[in-house]
């Protein structure tokens, strides 16, 4: 898969991870497991590019006697998920057609 393409696949995977309420690390790793394989410095790297890309805001709260950060999508961060989505209609589109065409000779 194009390496671009992937990194805003993964990008908005976590985005709908945090888009119901706020969560914590090992909890989106945790959430996004069953639909796409995510390892814990992918995670934090993802995190760190949509936080200064104001997707999405970080707080610290003490659990467990120690510090967790807590991760909130922001506006824009909404945002990004909706454009997805449309994007993600136009991609349906292409592979339709291309598929169409792999039917045609006798392909599936």
């Amino acid at each position: 898969m194009d390496i671009q393409l992937k990194r805003g696949l993964l990008d908005v995977c976590v985005l709908a991870a945090i888009k119901n309420e706020d969560s914590y690390g090992y909890k989106i790793i945790k959430d996004v497991k069953p639909y796409i394989e995510l390892s814990e410095s992918t995670l934090y790297t993802i995190l760190k590019r949509l936080e200064a890309a104001d997707m999405l805001s970080v707080r610290t709260a003490e659990h467990g006697g120690r510090l967790r950060k807590y991760y909130h999508i922001t506006d824009k961060g909404l945002r990004r998920i909706e454009d997805f989505k449309d994007e993600w209609k136009e991609m349906l589109s292409i592979y339709r057609f291309v598929s169409k065409e792999d039917e045609g000779n006798g392909q599936a």
